[in-house]
């Protein structure tokens, strides 16, 4: 019978070891014995699941709920099920979870023990899956220093005492499966510490959650591996045109006439993909998805790293997006945060009473910029478990790639920190080796295991080599943003153009090491944020001379080497700050200037897919040359790009004062005959229509700095243009 000590850890939650005495079990005489724990109920009788007959009423042994009883004329375990008749007089028929075997095998075991498990989302969270017969879901999650761990939900009231779980030692996990829990099925982890402190936790590798306010993971389905499509590989090569819409999906369009609600996944695949895709973008870059609390965050203080955010509907929604957006010739990546966590009860902070996922000290677990805890990365289990989650992401959905955010503040450990406030290496020094590491291997196994992902790293400092492989010593990144190009670049565009002679260099300094990276040109959220203002408030003069201003940057940065990223509404010039609690201001494209860069964007990706010179090789020094850098004094830049074919040739001329230059003179690499790709003064972008029209530009034998050959061309006030040789 069970014990005086068995019968108190069972009332109390405390047990340590449930499966060791409920279920059924064969006692010292060799009689089975059935224990069972129902609090509420009234009757417990066991049932033959054979055939469906009565075997035996189990008796009370205490008035909570625990019953145990000794089934007559049988010495042969066999599948059985429980009727319990309810206080409320409801009579409800139950397989037992304690006459269920093991659910991680060996060798998952000892691979999630080793933390060398490549996918460890495959064992670890909610999984829908038959045992014997019985249609159920599998639970399992990783708490080593916990004394007991339940999971509890809508199917057993949210009782921790009902569904104490199975600890596999090896591995410091806990199991149970739990018979007809099904899709939608919200739960939760009931986690009681060495301490004895009950804590209850969402599921770190829950597949879903609830909407916030509410924490509860939603038992979800784990999608099937989904290769990238046909044509994605290429489309994401370091030689293909790249330009990326960074959206925050919350905030790029509302219902208001449904209390300003979010749109779902299925009227964002209807809406922002065609949107996205007549502007000529070639993937959309969507802000953290991953469940977040706090809309406030963006999403980069994510609690389910593994649930697609309940914000825009159910994870199957985001899969029928992503299928979307491939189907209309998108990519699609996803900012990813695997450098910190934020403190929510719920989340992974302590989780099993310890310091399981952060560190002890909070000299290397605090973040003091955005009060987060941060990864332990030398812990091999929480490595395992982040690279897992790459993968995932990839693997699962289909996405084309991710963007890992604030890898700067992950390589040091100094970082955003006064002297005596955080720890050196074991070296002494200030890099964060298990952080480096962790970086190099997600980067390996995404390059191996999701050949044509894309991964970029938000990185603002100058660590080298960030976007080369890790086997010639680098982080193994694809693309790097280039934080220096665009605060220099912005800091030029911002002053009156008659001062920026003197800061000419801001627009040059970035071919200095333009190509000591393979980079993305980013003009993010984080530019229009935070008293920042908009891109088109940043610019000097009148309303005509701000849109000019921005239409040159924007024809500047099209051209210049560098895959490109423009943040949400940025592409019409909105005029105001963005806020994620409002919808883009759609309105303004009634006005014919902001609907002028709306079409002078879309050109520009037309054009930048169309010319080759462009993008195929944006990430070699061979693919620009200047040809005019100097001209500070008139605040005038010509430079050329050039593409794998010896005809493959654009020459970009930007003149960043409000006077127009006639006949201005300039070398040309190759004889020939010119033509105006694009002009960001025309009339049909709101310019003033100067340039150099429809006709062919001849090139002339005159040399003209290096060069045997130049033209002579008309450069519009505050304006940029492109000229592609044709012949």
């Amino acid at each position: 019978m069970l014990t005086a000590d068995d019968i108190a850890a069972l009332l109390e939650a405390r047990h340590g070891d449930p499966f060791a005495v409920l279920g059924m079990h064969t006692d010292a005489d060799g009689r089975l014995r059935l224990s069972a724990f129902f609090p509420g109920a009234t009757e417990v009788v066991c049932v033959d699941a054979t055939d469906g007959r009565d075997v035996v009423a189990l008796d009370c042994l205490h008035a909570d709920g625990l019953y145990e009883g000794v089934i007559p004329r049988r010495r042969e375990t066999f599948a059985y099920r429980f009727r319990v008749s309810w206080h409320d007089g409801v009579v409800s028929e139950l397989d037992d979870p304690y006459r269920f075997p093991p659910i991680l095998g060996e060798t998952d075991a000892w691979l999630l023990a080793e933390g060398t498990h490549l996918r460890p989302f495959e064992v670890l969270g909610a999984h829908l899956r038959e045992m014997e017969g019985v249609q159920g879901t599998a639970f399992a999650v990783w708490a080593p220093n916990a004394q007991r761990v339940s999971v509890v939900g809508e199917f057993n009231q949210w009782d921790g005492r009902r569904n104490p779980m199975r600890l596999r030692r090896e591995c410091g996990v806990w199991e149970i499966f739990i018979p007809a829990v099904g899709v939608g099925t919200l739960y939760k982890f009931e986690l009681r510490s060495h301490h004895g402190e009950l804590m209850v936790k969402a599921d770190p590798c829950g597949f879903g959650s609830e909407l916030r306010p509410r924490t509860a993971s939603t038992v979800a389905v784990l999608p099937p591996r989904k290769p990238l499509p046909e044509g994605r590989r290429e489309a994401n090569a370091l030689d293909a045109p790249v330009s990326v819409y960074e959206v925050h999906l919350g905030s790029w369009k509302r219902v208001p006439e449904e209390g300003d609600r979010f749109l779902n996944w299925d009227e964002l695949a209807a809406d922002l993909i065609p949107y996205a895709r007549d502007l000529g973008f070639t993937h959309l870059e969507l802000m953290p998805i991953s469940e977040h609390p706090f809309d406030g965050s963006w999403g980069y203080q994510p609690v389910g790293m593994y649930a697609p955010t309940a914000r825009f509907g159910t994870p199957d929604g985001f899969g029928r997006f992503i299928e979307a957006a491939h189907a209309a010739g998108l990519g699609v990546l996803l900012d990813w945060v695997p450098g910190h966590f934020p403190t929510d009860a719920h989340g992974l902070g302590r989780f099993d009473g310890t310091a399981l996922y952060e560190h002890e000290d909070p000299r290397e677990g605090y973040h003091p910029d955005w009060n987060t805890l941060i990864f332990n990365y030398g812990r091999t289990e929480v490595k395992n478990y982040l690279v897992g989650n790459a993968l995932y992401w990839i693997e699962r959905w289909g996405t084309d790639g991710l963007r890992v955010d604030a890898v700067a503040s992950m390589l040091y450990r100094d970082y955003s920190r006064k002297a005596g406030e955080w720890i050196p290496n074991a070296y002494g020094g200030r890099e964060n080796l298990e952080a480096i590491g962790f970086l190099r291997r997600a980067n390996e196994v995404v390059g191996e295991h999701c050949p044509g992902a894309i991964m970029a790293a938000e990185e603002s400092t100058a660590w080298p080599a960030v976007s080369r492989p890790t086997y010639a010593g680098g982080l193994g990144f694809h693309y790097k943003w280039n934080m220096g190009w665009m605060h220099d670049t912005l800091e030029y565009m911002k002053r009156e153009p008659v001062h920026r002679r003197y800061h000419h260099d801001q627009l040059t300094f970035g071919l200095v090491y333009a190509f000591d990276e393979n980079f993305m040109l980013p003009l993010s959220h984080d530019e229009v944020v935070h008293g920042k203002g908009s891109l088109l408030d940043k610019m000097p003069g009148d309303a005509w001379q701000k849109f000019a201003n921005l239409r040159a940057y924007y024809g500047f940065m099209w051209t210049h080497p560098g895959k490109k990223l423009l943040f949400m509404g940025c592409e019409f010039a909105q005029g105001r700050e963005w806020n994620h609690d409002r919808s883009l201001d759609w309105h303004l494209l009634e006005h014919p200037l902001h609907r002028g860069v709306q079409s002078f964007v879309r050109d520009l990706n037309a054009m930048y897919k169309r010319l080759p010179a462009l993008h195929q090789r944006d990430c070699e020094h061979a693919g620009f040359s200047w040809l005019d850098m100097h001209n500070a004094d008139w605040s005038v830049l010509v430079f050329a790009r050039f593409g794998r074919d010896e005809n493959a040739l654009a020459v970009t001329a930007c003149n960043f004062t409000p006077e127009p230059r006639f006949g201005y003179r300039i070398g040309v690499p190759c004889a020939g005959s010119y033509r105006e790709a694009i002009n960001s003064d025309s009339e049909h972008y709101g310019g003033s229509n100067l340039g150099n029209g429809v006709g062919l530009i001849e090139s002339e034998p005159v040399p003209w700095a290096g060069h045997e050959q130049s033209i002579l061309v008309t450069l519009p006030p505050l304006a940029t243009i492109v000229l592609e040789r044709v012949c």
